[in-house]
């Protein structure tokens, strides 16, 4: 299995030696032609606003938008979080966002760089607590009825789940533990069985 990190601007590096860990083949993705050999796809944290300009300037905003509505599996951390939402608040008037969990996503909405926190939580379909580093992160305000919330903070919602979509406002790929990247794996690869 070909799972590609899109490498625009991020924690790319972070999350390709993740995956690589997982026993899949991990591959930037920068140029149309590098998403089409891609099984499954990571949206890194990094800035969103950045992101949603160097999608469309790298002409890779249409091709990913139309994989992920037509099942490619995914996965946003933080920035990749807000890029997967239907609906971001607090967005840039022209930033764009791909999709792909019927959710609204609020920017920033635990606080500037100066209220980054670390906490460990408890997500569903991993055993055992997570430690979670939050930074500049978002959290959703409504997830739609398809969609799974699988983890929470002081009861805002961090992480959810819409068939073979992913998504958390915290950086796994910052912490050494690989039950996330894993769950992901295994989500693609089951898309991978079925399909």
């Amino acid at each position: 299995m070909i799972i590609g990190v899109l490498a625009l601007q991020g924690d790319v590096r972070e999350h390709l030696a993740a995956l690589a860990e997982c026993d899949v083949i991990a591959r930037p993705v920068r140029r149309p032609a590098e998403l089409d050999d891609v099984d499954a796809i990571v949206i890194p944290g990094g800035e969103s606003t950045t992101m949603s300009k160097l999608l469309v300037d790298f002409e890779l905003f249409e091709p990913l938008h139309k994989r992920i509505a037509e099942g490619l599996p995914a996965f946003g951390s933080c920035a990749g979080m807000i890029m997967l939402a239907d609906e971001v608040l607090d967005g840039r008037p022209d930033q764009r966002s791909l999709g792909g969990i019927d959710m609204t996503v609020r920017r920033n909405a635990f606080g500037r760089q100066v209220d980054s926190f670390e906490k460990e939580i408890e997500l569903s379909g991993v055993d055992g607590p997570v430690h979670a580093v939050f930074i500049r992160a978002p959290w959703v305000e409504r997830v739609g009825e398809g969609v799974t919330v699988i983890g929470e903070v002081d009861g805002r919602i961090v992480a959810v789940r819409q068939r073979n979509v992913l998504a958390t406002a915290f950086h796994p790929e910052l912490t050494g533990d690989l039950r996330v990247h894993r769950l992901f794996v295994d989500m693609a690869r089951a898309q991978q069985t079925e399909g």
